[in-house]
């Protein structure tokens, strides 16, 4: 059965299925093993320590895979200067870059006419039309339901996906609450061209640098197991509820500053959680579709399932 869309097209991929950038956790393996199962996998720049690494990271990909992947860059308001990393990246001429938090100007006019891709994470309406403005190839389009960082308006997939579409001209890829062929299939028929699915990816053989103990939770809990933190610094993101959050949104309540939150909200902390198993000394990011989540396969396994499903869907619309 035929998948190409716009996204397809765009990035040199067999299915519209696109891997977050899954801070902390998107290295190698994982990128190319999605990549080798069609879709697209990326590896996370700012998770590594210099910009060699990031060489690293990228001759591995291609050691392990000759498909397309990209790079994920999250350059949020305390993120560390990417600007080296950016070099590597494009000195390497990866196929794809994607950009999220943070104003994505500075990035996109660096890359210019590299014939890198260039895809840009929003999460409303304006800043899709912003992105496209500033010559982003596509946008990933992030509802409330999403894991990590998100908008800061509420709005779910279900509503932000069209209107978006209906903005901008370029593809829109949809993200946030998507686990499964049910989720690709509703994102096409809001129009959408493709999605991203970070949490899902999470609970894979191949995302090695994620805990059993993690990867556990995202398995036992349900829609109603994640909560929102740092919405009072005004970069509100989705993880899994547990000890360590409820501190944190207790300190949020006390009015705790960002220096006051530091170190909860850290990335240490957050390590604790997903790399040591250390789920009361840390947090770890999901998004509510880790309601959908109960196995753990290969990434090939995962994303054959989910083209079956969403196959059998197409046939029971055709009749």
């Amino acid at each position: 059965m035929d998948w190409n869309t716009r996204v397809t097209e765009l990035l040199s991929i067999e299915y519209p299925i696109i891997q977050g950038g899954l801070a902390h956790l998107a290295y190698s393996e994982l990128a190319a093993a999605v990549s080798n199962a069609g879709g697209l996998g990326q590896i996370t720049a700012m998770s590594l320590l210099t910009p060699d690494d990031l060489r690293n990271e990228i001759k591995n990909v291609r050691k392990l895979t000759e498909k397309p992947f990209g790079v994920n860059f999250a350059i949020g308001q305390h993120g560390r200067p990417y600007e080296e990393f950016l070099e590597v990246a494009t000195e390497e001429q990866v196929p794809a870059i994607s950009v999220t938090g943070g104003n994505p100007a500075p990035l996109l006019e660096r890359l210019g006419s590299t014939g890198i891709k260039k895809l840009v994470l929003v999460a409303s309406r304006r800043q899709a039309l912003k992105a496209e403005q500033l010559g982003a190839d596509a946008v990933m389009v992030v509802g409330q339901e999403g894991g990590g960082h998100l908008g800061k308006d509420d709005v779910g997939t279900v509503v932000l996906i069209p209107s978006v579409v209906d903005a901008v001209s370029i593809p829109v890829i949809a993200s946030g609450g998507i686990a499964d062929g049910r989720g690709l299939m509703a994102a096409l028929a809001l129009g959408a061209e493709g999605i991203e699915m970070g949490t899902r990816f999470i609970a894979v053989k191949e995302c090695i640098h994620a805990s059993d103990a993690y990867k556990k939770a995202l398995i036992e809990s349900s829609e109603l197991d994640t909560t929102i933190i740092k919405r009072s610094l005004g970069a509100p993101g989705r993880a899994i509820q547990n000890k360590w959050t409820n501190k944190i949104l207790e300190l949020e309540q006390q009015g705790a500053g960002y220096e006051e939150l530091r170190e909860y909200i850290s990335g240490a902390a957050n390590m604790r959680f997903i790399h040591d198993g250390k789920e009361d000394e840390g947090f770890g990011w999901a998004g509510q579709a880790i309601g959908l989540i109960q196995d753990i396969p290969t990434a090939k396994e995962l994303v054959d399932r989910l083209i079956r499903e969403a196959a059998a869907i197409r046939n029971k619309w055709g009749k």
